[in-house]
């Protein structure tokens, strides 16, 4: 198997499923991107610049539960190279975001198909992102994927 390691931030919207008190929905995007980290004597610098190429689109399903944890799934769209689909490993953790404005949380997810380029793909997808009361989602990928040579 071929292992690829990335990194993507992903932007968008997400809010609650009509008739639901308990499940939401999301759908975010995130152009390629190339991210950037130095570390200094003075802390730590990062940027993520726009690059030429196709776009990524998240569309994702949550049932939220009284103690703050969430359950998710969906699909990843990379372009025209094809798609993942994914579920939570156990369960998500959200809660207040620091200053009191909205939510932050993370998850991970468990890949559980792929179609594309990405048939046969295994590996997982760590998820930390924020939600502001109106419901802008920011959301930051680490992904590490084995996919059939």
């Amino acid at each position: 198997m071929r292992e690829l390691v990335f990194a993507l931030e992903f932007r968008g919207r997400g809010g609650p499923v009509a008739g639901s008190t308990t499940k939401r929905q999301a759908r975010t995007t995130a152009p390629s991107q190339a991210l950037r980290t130095v570390l200094g004597p003075s802390g730590v610098r990062a940027d993520i610049d726009p690059v030429p190429g196709e776009s990524a689109v998240l569309e994702s399903r949550v049932e939220r539960f009284p103690d703050g944890s969430f359950v998710e799934d969906g699909t990843i769209t990379y372009g025209r190279a094809g798609s993942i689909s994914f579920d939570t490993v156990g369960r998500g953790q959200v809660g207040p975001a620091a200053g009191g404005s909205g939510s932050h949380g993370v998850v991970m997810w468990r890949v559980t198909g792929g179609e594309g380029r990405f048939a046969g793909a295994q590996g997982l997808i760590t998820s930390n992102f924020t939600v502001s009361p109106d419901g802008e989602v920011i959301d930051d990928h680490f992904t590490r994927l084995y996919l059939p040579q």
